[in-house]
């Protein structure tokens, strides 16, 4: 009778014990029940991630900027050690646009009634040059070689020399096409790339650039016969058109008028307003760290001083929206050629170009009244010439 007792104890306290470990009881102190409220590894590990990618994140942009305040800092000791930099950015002749043309063939630009030539202004230095012929002389011109457009010079069409702005090539897309209006006007146009520029041989410098002015223009006089000549400078080509006349004007063989197209008064000026100095403009010694490099490589381009020195007749084109050379310059610079003694028994005329336009500062071609500009005032100058 105890066996069986104990045996029906035993098996009660086995089922007891079953139910209690299915079903544990809510003040179970043991490890399932605190193993049933921890989160599923994946959802822990779906919490670290946004964490770990906003730190990474926001350390990757703090290194980004750490790098650009250091380049910000170190580039104008850059500069400063190697005035060469500025300079380059001064002339920007290793930017050729448009890119893979052939400047041998003007005509795959639409010019098919110009000449390419090269001529020689020193050892060692080749000059690219193009020749477009006025309108009345295009049927003419086909498939004529150069020695017929270097007699062409000499027919009773004025010529116009136009020294481009730095950057491009002599066949830069808004030349061209100045090229095809002033020879609609009945113009010869002769324009060419500095030394450095373009197919052009030798090593850029203000000097070489006025020299290489001066040269082609002696090539055209010696062509040319009584014939107006008139120089025209666009941009940086304004620097050299001024140091061009002016030494023309000392040897008493002036031009018979200059148009200076968005000109500024001197190369520190402009620099100092250039859009690329913004971001300087205000950094302390901004004149001793940038400015003072160009004049150590002897970058000038006096605009205000050469006008001093220059006799003949003076027309400048500004854009009133130019985001190049501010408006301001190209006003200022004629404030100082109008009383300038040496233009006392000359023209001198200043045409700004409403902002509405749109010509910014290279495409004052575009105006429809460019022609009559020129018309009234080279007009006024080859009188002057023939009296």
């Amino acid at each position: 009778m105890r066996k069986r007792n104990e045996s029906v104890t035993v098996e009660h306290e086995r089922a007891a014990a079953a139910a209690a470990a299915a079903v544990p009881g809510p003040l179970d102190k043991g490890c399932s029940l605190r193993h049933s409220l921890r989160l599923p590894a994946a959802a822990a590990e779906g919490m670290k991630r946004p964490l770990g990618r906003r730190y990474g994140l926001w350390f990757r942009l703090r290194k980004l900027i750490i790098w650009l305040l250091g380049m910000y800092i170190a580039i104008p000791f850059l500069v400063k050690l190697c005035p060469a930099i500025q300079a380059k950015l001064v002339f920007l002749n290793f930017v050729r646009v448009p890119y893979f043309i052939d400047l041998k063939r003007p005509q795959d630009q639409g010019l098919n009634h110009t000449c390419n030539y090269y001529l020689q202004p020193e050892e060692d230095v080749t000059i690219g040059v193009w020749h477009t012929v006025p309108a009345a002389l295009w049927k003419n011109a086909r498939g004529k070689d150069q020695l017929w457009f270097e007699e062409a010079l000499g027919s009773s069409h004025p010529v116009i020399l136009y020294l481009h702005g730095n950057a491009g090539t002599r066949g830069g897309d808004h030349r061209v096409e100045l090229y095809k209006v002033l020879s609609s006007l009945g113009y010869h146009v002769v324009t060419f790339d500095y030394r450095g520029w373009g197919d052009s041989i030798g090593s850029p410098s203000e000097r070489g650039m006025t020299y290489d002015a001066l040269h082609v223009f002696d090539w055209i006089k010696a062509r040319s016969g009584d014939n107006p000549v008139y120089i025209w400078g666009h941009s940086l080509g304004t620097g050299v058109a001024t140091n061009l006349v002016r030494r023309l004007c000392e040897r008493e063989t002036p031009p018979d008028a200059l148009i200076l197209e968005s000109p500024f008064t001197n190369i520190r000026e402009e620099a100092r307003s250039h859009p690329f100095s913004v971001i300087y403009r205000y950094f302390p010694g901004f004149d001793w760290f940038f400015l003072d490099p160009i004049t150590t490589s002897g970058i000038k381009f006096a605009n205000d001083e050469n006008v001093k020195y220059i006799s003949c007749s003076l027309l400048i084109l500004h854009a009133e929206d130019d985001p190049v050379v501010p408006f301001h310059l190209g006003k200022k610079l004629y404030n100082i050629a109008a009383t300038s003694r040496s233009f006392r028994d000359y023209k001198v005329q200043f045409v700004p170009f409403h902002t509405d336009l749109g010509y910014r500062h290279k495409y004052i071609y575009r105006s429809p009244e460019l022609p009559r500009i020129l018309r009234e005032f080279l007009g006024k100058s080859e009188h002057e010439h023939h009296h």
